[in-house]
């Protein structure tokens, strides 16, 4: 995920999970049980892992066994220029940026000539996480494919011409407008014919949900809250930064908001950030997107009140392509990464990572049974209690309560109201003293044993021994958490796995592939866990960020019951892999692949940093012979119509 800022924004005196790791496993222990830890489930409460680590008192069992086995052959690692999946598997493209998709939407122009009202007409850009809902009558070859599209890239998306400087004219405006219509969302209808999938242009579903799309609000902040009032939008507009993903078990697709602050800045020499801004992270510059130069929506002196609409999981009913987006303020303020589902006692219960260095691990509950609130007409997700994690040396933890009058959340010590504790989610959690995570990720739910695990990418920045002694994290690792079923405030969690490369590490099992950066993380209906990385782009291929032996980004499949783990696929270069999700029968997996061809360190000194002048300098992925690259929806199949991975 495009995250410039590698330090955090958290001032607080909160632990670190480092703390914790260190408290919990020695370095020697550590090393002698990692291997047999993916298998083994939680350890006891005060224990730590000794040299036989499966003989240590559990809390909570391993993972169901199930009876499979991964049989396809492992992909080596890469760093060429194309997607490489196993023997026996077909990869097709789907829906590339620009893809036709509303009724008259113009074709894609391979020179990025395309205007923002083309692009609010086509597949947006940087794919990313995404949901499959099947059609009823065929579930296996007609459905809807809902994909986030997170950011733009100045040099894919405007012409040689335009160039990436956005400047305070007609032409920035126009600049602007396109890279808000390639942001949001793309519900997409596609269909099978034989082994090839098509996306159906103009169907009645298929539908645009961009950074100027009206937006409702819902649950304890509603659009007229004055801090959500704004003279120059007096209706709330857009989704932005539309990270990963959830869904909802009847039938609705969440998408979060991740790194919407770097929108916002302001050349106002006089403005300077409030403490609530400081901890979101607004600055003047933001991430260098300049819109604020074009679009006074996006100026910070100007309207101060825009950033506060940004930070929200939004629900989208893709069965319904007239109904608005809801914002779901219930859920809280921060930098959603994904949203995961669960249910307790038949409530709905969602688990949600703030994805910064130093933030925190998230769940909502519903205040009743789902099914019963939907049919008294009342959402499950705007009722309920939103809990952050707070983790102890010995394996156990709590979540505690984000809720007005609770504990430190009172006036007497500022805060007002409900509303107020969940716009300012991320200062609610560092008062009840919420346990600091390395960038909290993609979160995922076992389908048997209700087991939440979570994807810690890495840890550059903390500047904190973590596992190992790794110091910082390169290269990150796997949180493990199990609810109590009794008690909606108590959990247990381990480390389930450490990434990186053994020829550098010794944490990393040597029998385990080399991996680093584990971000999108699913869970398909056996209980196989598929793990996709994000290695930033200061890193990929680079020897001496001990990157070089894990090469492009790739994907891959573990089973927590077995402790089997193997690489499945590579991407292109200067790409991230992210989104997955598969059809009903398994036979058909959709894998989202972002960014090919950004800019990349180490890229760019060998065959140039990409510009608009020549785009394709570092890839020209999917279409190759020096095309312009375009994230792109994969389609995986087995040649033998098999189930994916069997």
């Amino acid at each position: 995920m495009n995250c410039p800022e590698e330090s955090g924004s958290n001032p607080s005196s909160n632990q670190h999970i480092d703390d914790l790791i260190a408290e919990r496993i020695n370095r020697r222990d550590f090393l002698a049980g990692t291997a047999a830890l993916a298998t083994t489930g939680f350890i006891g409460a005060g224990m730590t892992l000794s040299n036989n680590a499966e003989a240590a008192v559990l809390a909570c069992p391993a993972p169901a066994s199930i009876d499979f086995k991964l049989t396809f052959d492992e992909v080596a690692v890469s760093d060429a220029d194309t997607l490489v999946v196993p023997t026996g598997y077909t990869a097709e493209i789907l829906a590339p940026w620009g893809t036709p998709l509303l009724r008259n939407a113009p074709a894609f122009l391979e020179d990025a000539s395309n205007s923002a009202a083309d692009q609010a007409m086509q597949v947006g850009f940087n794919h990313d996480g995404m949901h499959y809902f099947p059609n009823v009558r065929f579930p296996n070859s007609r459905g809807l494919l809902v994909v986030n599209h997170e950011y733009t890239d100045e040099t894919q998306i405007y012409t040689a011409t335009q160039g990436s400087t956005i400047t305070n004219d007609a032409e920035g405006g126009e600049k602007v407008a396109k890279a808000l219509a390639g942001h949001g969302v793309s519900v997409i209808a596609i269909t099978r014919s034989g082994d090839t999938w098509q996306v159906v242009p103009g169907d009645f579903y298929n539908r645009r949900i961009t950074g100027t799309t009206p937006m409702a609000f819902s649950g304890p902040l509603r659009a007229t809250h004055p801090k959500l009032q704004s003279t120059i939008t007096p209706v709330p507009l857009g989704t932005l930064n539309n990270c990963a993903h959830g869904y909802t078990p009847w039938g609705t697709y969440l998408t979060c908001e991740e790194n919407w602050n770097g929108y916002f800045g302001t050349d106002d020499p006089n403005w300077v950030p409030s403490a609530e801004e400081t901890r979101y992270g607004l600055t003047k510059t933001g991430f260098g997107y300049n819109w604020h130069k074009a679009e006074p929506r996006f100026d910070l002196a100007v309207n101060p009140n825009e950033p506060n609409r940004f930070g929200w999981v939004v629900e989208i009913d893709p069965f319904r392509p007239n109904t608005r987006p809801v914002k779901r303020t219930a859920l809280g303020r921060f930098k959603h990464e994904n949203a995961a589902w669960s249910e307790s006692k038949r409530r709905i219960v969602v688990y949600m990572g703030c994805d910064e260095n130093g933030e925190y691990f998230y769940k909502y509950v519903s205040a009743q049974p789902w099914r019963q609130m939907i049919a008294e007409g009342q959402s499950p997700l705007d009722v309920g209690t939103l809990y952050v994690a707070k983790f102890n040396g010995d394996g156990t933890g709590e979540w505690l309560p984000l809720k007005f009058g609770v504990g430190p959340l009172v006036a007497g010590n500022a805060w007002a109201n409900q509303a107020d504790v969940l716009l300012r989610t991320r200062l609610a959690a560092d008062a009840v003293g919420a346990t600091k995570l390395h960038r909290p990720e993609w979160v995922t739910v076992h389908p048997t044993t209700k087991e939440a695990y979570l994807a810690l990418t890495n840890g550059s920045g903390n500047n904190a021994a973590v596992n190992s002694g790794r110091d910082p994290n390169p290269y990150g690792h796997i949180l493990r958490v199990r609810d109590d079923e009794d008690d909606d405030t108590k959990l247990n969690w381990d480390i389930y796995m450490v990434a990186g490369d053994p020829a550098y590490d010794a944490a990393v099992p040597a029998e385990q592939p080399a991996f680093g950066s584990p971000d999108g993380l699913w869970f398909d209906p056996r209980g196989i866990l598929w793990i996709q990385t994000d290695i930033s782009n200061s890193s990929q291929n680079r020897s001496d960020r001990k990157y070089d032996g894990i090469k492009n980004n790739q994907m891959l499949a573990a089973n927590p019951a077995t402790g089997e783990i193997k690489r499945f696929l590579t991407g292109p270069r200067g790409c991230e892999v992210t989104g997955v999700v598969m059809t009903p029968d398994m036979k058909t997996m959709f894998v989202n692949i972002q960014h090919p061809g950004e800019s990349t360190n180490f890229w760019n000194n060998t065959l140039g940093a990409p510009t608009n002048a020549n785009p394709s300098s570092i890839s020209s992925w999917p279409f190759g012979n020096g095309a312009r690259p375009r994230p792109s929806t994969v389609v995986i199949r087995r040649t033998d119509g098999g189930v994916i991975g069997s």
